[in-house]
């Protein structure tokens, strides 16, 4: 019996999981890594460590699934998306902590791009909004700020890539330097109809071409890891956002899938058509196999599950995050008290990278349960905005929610997000939804798969929460929502 190994490299962890032709999970392994803040905006990651955690982890996962190299068919790469790596072609050896998705120190760049008037060219060509989210101003940072960095750059010495890259270079032993669309597409270099670096783009940044690497499909063979003297295809790579929707088996247009994770990620597959956003949301590659490039609406939102961390680790309010739950639900309400967590910005619809944390409607009544709630509301309050956006840019009505992550399993959160949204929220008995679509992705390109409905088969329902308040009571909390998050904007 063979199986296919995925690795899912997140934000706060690396892991890794071997699934069967069924989809089950056999083995999973996971370790955490430091988060690094140097400043006050700022968020790094060593890549030595990534690579570290995500190569241990990929071991112990074949080890406690009890299968050498020769039982995997291939192997699936998810990651945590624009986090921004530069390192030396000869070595290997990074020249700066990678640029973690989240930090912000090029919003001053980006300020200066708008005022440029770049926006309207740049979201022509790739998709996005002009914000330090992407990784093409974080690469200019490094390329400007590291020593001698555009120097070596230049004559071609250094090599470029998000965390998908990064790995495939050290699996491939530094011989495979190669992105797929659903990455690229998250630079702000890439044109995305054109399926292509931009040149006019790659000028406006000052990037020589010679650091990036080349695209290629994200479900196909793009390199090969050595395993225990065995050669084991790498034949799926995706965004960890676009594989969750591939996982979530959303592959027609008009399914929609969210990831509660370190941030939440609404997702909608628009099929072979680039939808142009009026509502501030992303257009992006949803990921490219058999020859055909697909596309999806998105919009991001920078902290969800993080703020059930900081519950945690900044406030102390719990010991473990699981424990959210039960201190919210030890009040019947959020006793008008609303968090809003832009501890990172504002990500879609607003961008507003100046917009900071703020706890509003504090009395004396307060406790640490209505905070607790608070915090678990602001994650459906900002994912029912997204979904508003989306709607208005698609011009339909969604159906059903489908949803992942690790917050997923929160069934105050996912009553209230029903709620808020009025629409039912489909829980799948599989919740490692993101590392199964780089999976799938993989197993279809080597045939272990034979077609997208042979994936979409392994799919089922865990649980659905129906919608049970009034759409008055719902649109009364929103529109309160919506007033404390005008008053976090421009803050810093």
């Amino acid at each position: 019996m063979s199986f296919i190994l995925a690795l899912d490299q997140g934000t706060t962890s690396s892991r890794a999981l071997v699934f069967d032709h069924q989809g089950r999970v056999h083995a999973v392994a996971q370790q955490e890594f430091a988060q690094h803040f140097p400043q006050p905006g700022w968020v790094e990651h060593d890549p030595m460590e990534i690579w570290a955690t995500q190569s241990g982890v990929l071991h112990e996962a074949m080890a406690k699934a009890r299968i050498g190299a020769a039982d995997i068919a291939a192997i699936g790469i998810a990651n945590q998306r624009e986090t921004t790596v530069l390192w030396d072609r000869v070595t290997g050896k990074p020249l700066a902590n990678a640029i973690v998705w989240q930090d912000r120190r090029t919003a001053p760049l980006c300020d200066a791009l708008r005022a440029a008037g770049h926006a309207a060219n740049i979201a022509a060509k790739t998709g996005l909004v002009i914000d330090a989210y992407f990784s093409g101003t974080k690469l200019k940072w490094l390329l400007d700020t590291v020593p001698g960095a555009r120097l070596r750059a230049a004559r071609g010495e250094l090599a470029f890539g998000t965390i998908d890259t990064w790995l495939v270079w050290n699996m491939t032993g530094g011989t495979r330097h190669v992105t797929d669309p659903s990455n690229a597409s998250r630079t702000m270099l890439y044109d995305i109809r054109a399926g292509a670096w931009d040149d006019d783009l790659l000028a406006l940044l000052d990037i020589p071409r010679s650091v990036l690497p080349q695209v290629t499909p994200s479900s196909g063979v793009c390199g090969e890891m050595v395993l225990d003297a065995s050669r084991v295809p790498i034949a799926g790579m995706a965004g960890d956002q676009q594989a969750a929707l591939f996982g979530q088996a959303c592959h027609s247009p008009g399914l929609a899938k969210n990831t509660y994770g370190t941030g939440c990620f609404l997702l909608l597959n628009t099929g072979d058509r680039a939808v142009t956003s009026h509502n501030k949301l992303l257009t992006t590659v949803a990921w490219q196999r058999a020859g055909r490039t697909d596309y999806a609406l998105e919009g991001s939102v920078f902290i969800a599950g993080a703020v059930v961390q900081w519950l945690r680790d900044g406030l102390q309010l719990i010991r473990t995050a699981p424990e959210v739950e039960a201190l919210a639900a030890s009040v019947q309400d959020n006793g008008g008290v609303y968090l809003v967590p832009a501890f990172a910005g504002l990500g879609a619809p607003h961008w507003d990278a100046y917009a900071r944390g703020a706890i509003f409607g504090l009395t004396r009544g307060a406790s640490a349960g209505h905070i607790a709630r608070a915090a678990l509301e602001s994650i459906a309050f900002q994912t029912a905005e997204v979904l508003a956006a989306m709607q208005k840019d698609a011009g339909m009505t969604l159906k059903e929610l489908r949803v992942d992550g690790g917050a997923a399993a929160n069934n105050l959160l996912m009553q209230f997000q029903a709620d808020l949204l009025g629409v039912p929220v489909v829980r799948p008995k599989v919740l490692e939804t993101t590392a199964l679509g780089a999976g799938y992705l993989a197993g279809l390109a080597v045939g272990y798969w034979k077609d997208a409905s042979d994936v979409a088969a392994n799919w089922h329902v865990d649980r659905r929460f129906e919608p049970a308040m009034s759409r008055e009571h719902a649109a009364e909390l929103q529109g309160r929502w919506s007033k404390a998050v005008e008053r976090t904007k421009g803050w810093a």
